[in-house]
């Protein structure tokens, strides 16, 4: 199993246009992503999550900042590179499963098809039953609940262990037997070397995930086994949500002591 660094981005910016002006959201945010390892993204709604994940699946270019995916500069990448990039090396679940589903293909032809898209060869049978799917192999999607939805949408992103496997909350809607074929899968398609990337509120994922990046207000932060804090181009420091009851009221007193920088609850 690898554990190369296969997204790294830098001073990542993205603007969206509103009523008031430009909104940022994501404020200068620094991440890597490595193979072979599961990063949980978690935060309160309206945070950045999901916009955090569509930069990270090349689904959106940033507004500014740096992001690399296997070492190569994505904002030199045209559009065709970009397209060939998603389809045969990232695999995406979106917040509403359907989306990620052709809608005119059963659950069978689904998987054939993620398959041929990325070039690989999979055993369809045995794919739909790593998610308990088997009985529903000639439903379509719009016949499926929600959380076959949710299992397929997963089961197809994860067809040939793709480089980059993101998913934006992928058990929100599962029963606990559910979420845990899901999370076993991830888990199976991590240690066959993807880099896979989670958005969620669930505690199920979070305590799967190998790292556990929390974002707010568009920052981000490291906690878990990543306890690196992220410093913004302003000078902006995130702490760990474990820190924050030792500031209640917001301030903090800022020391340099021999290098070093001390941070104090004011008297």
């Amino acid at each position: 199993m690898t554990t190369e660094p296969l997204l790294e981005g830098r001073e990542l910016l993205q603007l969206y246009a509103a009523r008031t002006g430009p909104t940022q959201a994501l404020r200068g945010v620094d991440v890597t992503v490595s193979s072979g390892r599961i990063s949980a993204i978690t935060g309160p709604s309206g945070s950045g999550k999901s916009t955090l994940l569509a930069v990270l699946a090349l689904r959106e270019r940033p507004a500014g900042g740096e992001l690399r995916h296997g070492g190569r500069l994505v904002s030199t990448l045209s559009r065709r590179e970009l397209r060939t990039l998603r389809r045969r090396e990232i695999g995406w679940v979106s917040q509403r499963p359907a989306h990620s589903l052709f809608p005119q293909l059963d659950a069978r032809a689904q998987i054939a098809q993620m398959a041929s898209l990325r070039g690989v060869r999979v055993d369809v049978d045995a794919a739909l039953a790593e998610v308990e799917l088997t009985s529903r192999a000639n439903a379509r999607p719009a016949i499926l609940s929600g959380g076959e939805q949710q299992r397929l949408a997963v089961a197809a992103a994860a067809v040939g262990a793709p480089a980059l496997l993101i998913a934006d909350e992928p058990t929100a809607e599962l029963d606990d037997d559910s979420a845990t074929l899901v999370l076993r899968l991830l888990r199976a398609r991590a240690t066959e070397g993807s880099a896979v990337v989670l958005a969620t509120h669930d505690a199920r994922a979070i305590d799967t995930a190998d790292t556990v990046l929390r974002l707010r207000h568009g920052v981000l932060s490291g906690s878990g086994q990543d306890r690196t804090a992220s410093l913004d181009g302003l000078g902006r420091l995130q702490l760990p949500v474990e820190a924050l009851p030792l500031f209640p009221d917001g301030r903090v007193v800022v020391t340099i002591v021999d290098g070093h920088v001390e941070l104090h609850p004011p008297a």
